[in-house]
């Protein structure tokens, strides 16, 4: 089974982050939740303390297979100087990994060039910072290796179609009608 790392910076919005950790979950995907900070307790955007599982300096990241970048503010400028993630995540680009963000985190893979050529979304005003990609206004964006989402509304599908990579569209589907998502 491969591993997702969804990664926490102070001020990350709790939605995005949380709601893929949990769908993922539901999935049976190995999720796990990264701190960027020295600290695994984060506070996100709204107040609302998450302990992560691990802080990025003692994370191991071989059979990692995604990682996820929620956005908020400032989380995703906290993302962004975060020069151990960054380089990070130009590895998993260039060796053809997954990477996925949303809301205002798309900008941290446009400014890394992780977006060039690519179809990608992100939350109204950051459309500038997607360097190279073509905009679009889809709840969620999938090109090759890179998803991108719009923000906290479209989380839950941002989160499912991460599950339909990962796992199977026969299990997004499933979790999308156990949660009620989409159906009467």
């Amino acid at each position: 089974m491969s591993r997702v790392c969804v990664f926490l910076a102070e001020g990350f919005e709790e939605i995005e982050g949380l709601t893929v950790v949990d769908i993922l979950r539901r999935a049976g995907v190995d999720t796990q939740t990264v701190s960027i900070t020295e600290e695994r307790m984060v506070t996100g955007s709204h107040k609302i303390p998450v302990r992560a599982d691990i802080c990025l300096k003692d994370a191991d990241f071989s059979g990692t297979e995604m990682l996820v970048l929620p956005g908020g503010m400032p989380g995703t400028l906290n993302l962004g100087a975060c020069h151990e993630l960054t380089e990070l995540l130009v590895q998993f680009h260039k060796e053809g990994k997954k990477v996925a963000a949303i809301c205002a985190a798309p900008s941290v893979l446009g400014d890394l060039g992780v977006l060039k050529g690519k179809r990608a979304a992100c939350y109204p005003g950051f459309e500038e910072r997607l360097s190279g990609a073509e905009t679009v206004y889809d709840k969620v964006a999938v090109d090759g290796n890179v998803t991108t989402s719009r923000g906290m509304g479209t989380a839950i599908p941002f989160a499912l179609a991460l599950t339909e990579q990962l796992a199977s569209r026969e299990k997004a589907e499933e979790i999308k009608k156990g949660i009620i998502y989409g159906h009467a």
